[in-house]
């Protein structure tokens, strides 16, 4: 049984022994080695000393996705996304199989995509290439670099990653496991990323901060911000157990702008809360607005205009940083070329709006109370649940149904709570599945999409979560009927 306590030494290297035999390429990392390294990066490559400086200086940092299976086009692809995209934050997106630890599959990928001239795999294949490759492409660039991926056992990755001169790394137990497994167990997953953290707790004990990244937008779709809010503070409270000190919780636009500010709003003042809570002042907390995670427009023009709306809410709500799409959303992996316009339409407009915040106007700080109230609503119930253990609390509350993810494959997800866009836009509940939320929160959620029903003529039903969920890309927020002449 998992508990939310930092990892004995000796038991974490045992663990530990067996990891790095998982591939040949673990056999690479020396701890001792690595952390001199480690120590041997410029501060201005590093990716936490960037995020505190764009925090103190009040700017949104821009980062992009990106990966390739050969490492040498990793290098390429990256300059020119720092080069001609001006991003400020780099990226290493792992490809799918390194996702699911089938290396032996990634190597088919590689030797493919030698002989075929492009990429045959969808990231950089990074426990494959091992520390000195990884080092390769992290000491060619001037920016920090990250790894993003979406690995529920992730052990050996953070291992070779951290090696191989990366400086911050995304993921959590519950965030890299319910919206993209089946059929892995919310415990043991947990308890494969409370190995990530003890791994950058030892790095932080010896003078290395690695910056770690939970990851906000879940499902990418209709997520209302209590639930991914919640998801957040509870993989910031178990990364600090283990001695992690640099945390970035996010946040998936929804994309009614006094929401997203309002969700950004109650996420950074919540962690804190709960962090102090814990008696764990001394983490760094930063944040991170990712753009629209849902269907884009195919016309680029169009897919431009959601872009912008997203760089517009990341700057003022004051992320540290914002993810950035592309116009080639609508088709899968961009080119370069794309991924570098989407940068720097999102850097066009977080320069514009730099000296604006939002986030005390009367509209936001109402809001903001609402999604603070269902938030403590459910962590409170998730502390109860596990009698004061966050970690024993997150399974237990899966299978009550106290956490739930919309849309969500995972089997341990119950799937019984339904969102959909009250008559402004934003996200509201219809189903509420077992969502421990007072009357009060239960009816102003009903009460909004009933405005909307009136409006549109129709009564609250699923129908509505269909239309919304394919709204953006036909040109609009919300999902109205067509026969009101109100499509696009």
């Amino acid at each position: 049984m998992i508990k939310n306590e930092k990892i004995p030494e000796a038991e974490f290297m045992a663990e530990r022994a067996e990891v790095l035999q998982h591939w040949p390429t673990g056999k690479g990392v020396d701890f001792q080695e690595a952390v001199d390294y480690q120590l041997s990066i410029e501060k201005r490559k590093r990716f936490g000393v960037k995020l505190e400086a764009a925090q103190k200086e009040g700017y949104t940092l821009i980062q992009p996705r990106a990966g390739v299976a050969l490492y040498q086009e990793q290098i390429e692809l990256l300059q020119y996304l720092e080069r001609e995209g001006g991003a400020d934050l780099l990226p290493s997106t792992v490809d799918s199989y390194t996702r699911l630890n089938r290396y032996e599959e990634v190597e088919i990928g590689i030797e493919k995509s030698k002989l075929s001239g492009r990429s045959m795999l969808n990231g950089f294949p990074i426990v494959n290439y091992g520390v000195q490759i990884c080092r390769a492409v992290t000491s060619s660039l001037k920016s920090p670099v990250q790894v993003r991926h979406g690995t529920p056992d992730a052990r050996l990755l953070t291992e070779i990653s951290i090696a191989g001169g990366f400086t911050s790394y995304e993921g959590g137990g519950i965030s890299y496991n319910v919206p993209y497994s089946k059929n892995h167990s919310i415990e043991k997953v947990i308890r494969h990323w409370q190995y990530t953290d003890r791994l950058v707790g030892l790095y932080e004990e010896a003078g290395v901060s690695i910056n770690r990244e939970p990851f906000g937008p879940l499902t990418g779709t209709l997520i209302p911000p209590c639930i991914s809010n919640a998801v957040a503070i509870i993989e910031a409270i178990l990364a600090a157990t283990q001695g992690v000190k640099d945390i970035t919780v996010g946040y998936g636009q929804c994309g009614n702008l006094i929401q997203d500010i309002a969700a950004m709003r109650a996420l950074e003042r919540q962690t804190h809360h709960y962090l102090h809570k814990f008696e764990m002042d001394d983490v760094r907390v930063s944040t991170v607005f990712h753009q629209w995670m849902g269907g884009f427009p195919e016309d680029e023009s169009k897919a431009y205009g959601v872009i912008s709306w997203g760089a517009a809410a990341a700057a003022l709500s004051k992320a540290t940083k914002v993810i950035v799409k592309t116009p080639h959303e609508a088709f899968g992996v961009p080119t370069k070329e794309a991924n570098a316009c989407g940068l720097r339409d999102t850097k066009q407009v977080i320069s514009m709006l730099r000296d604006q915040d939002l986030r005390q106007i009367p509209e936001v700080v109402r809001e903001s109370e609402i999604i603070e109230a269902e938030v403590t609503c459910i962590l409170d119930r998730v502390e109860r649940l596990g009698k004061g253990d966050f970690a024993l609390g997150a399974v237990a509350a899966f299978e009550a149904g106290v956490l739930d993810v919309p849309f969500a494959p995972n089997r341990n997800n119950k799937g019984h709570v339904l969102p959909a866009r009250d008559n402004n836009g934003a996200v509201r509940i219809l189903e509420m599945g077992n969502l421990p939320f007072s009357a009060d929160l239960r009816d102003f959620h009903r009460m909004k999409l009933e405005e909307r029903a009136l409006k549109e003529k129709r009564p609250v039903s699923m129908q509505m979560v269909i239309d919304d969920v394919y709204a953006i890309e036909k040109g609009r927020l919300v999902g109205r009927p067509e026969q009101q002449g109100l499509s696009i």
